[in-house]
C-alpha cells in the first residue's frame, strides 16, 4: 500500500467535504477505497442537513460503500481525524489503514488507532485544515455541537 496515492485519495474525501458546506453542512468528508485503490463508497457530514447526529462522514461513506467480506484491506481517508465515534468503526471491522487530511483542529482516536495496530497517515493538508477553520469561525455553535462539547 506505500505506492498508494494518497492525494488523489484525499481529493475524493475533499469533494465530499465541499458538497456538504454546499448543503449547509459540516465540510468534513471521507471515502473508503479498496486494498488496490478502488473507491468502494464515499460520503461527507450531514448532521445538520437530515437532523441525525449519526450521519458523519466516515459512516456516511462507510454505508455507502456497502457490505464488504472483509475490510482488513480497506482504506479510510477523511478530511478530518476521526472522532472516537468514527474510530470505534474503525476498529470495530478492523479497517487496516486510515488517512487523515488533517489532525491540528482535532485529533480524535487517532493516536488510539495507532495503538491498537491501525496504520494512520496524516497528511497535514492545508486545504483541509483552511477549509475546516473557516467553517469554524462562521459556525462555532455547530462546531462544538459536532465534537460534543456545545
Amino acid at each position: 500500500m506505500a505506492s498508494m496515492d494518497y492525494q488523489a485519495m484525499l481529493r475524493v474525501a475533499l469533494d465530499e467535504a465541499r458538497q456538504g458546506l454546499e448543503e449547509g453542512g459540516i465540510p468534513i468528508g471521507a471515502a473508503l477505497f479498496s486494498g488496490d485503490g478502488t473507491l468502494l463508497g464515499a460520503g461527507h457530514n450531514r448532521r445538520v442537513q437530515e437532523g441525525d447526529p449519526s450521519v458523519h462522514a466516515e459512516t456516511d461513506a462507510f454505508r455507502k460503500a456497502g457490505r464488504q467480506r472483509n475490510y482488513r484491506d480497506t482504506i479510510m481517508v477523511t478530511t478530518l481525524a476521526p472522532c472516537w465515534y468514527c474510530s470505534g468503526l474503525v476498529r470495530q471491522f478492523k479497517i487496516g489503514t486510515v488517512v487523515v487530511g488533517e489532525s491540528q483542529t482535532f485529533s480524535g482516536g487517532l493516536q488510539w488507532l495507532r495503538d491498537n495496530g491501525v496504520t494512520v497517515v496524516d497528511l497535514e493538508s492545508k486545504e483541509c485544515g483552511d477549509l475546516l477553520a473557516g467553517y469554524i469561525r462562521d459556525n462555532p455553535d455547530l462546531w462544538n455541537e459536532d465534537i460534543g462539547e456545545a
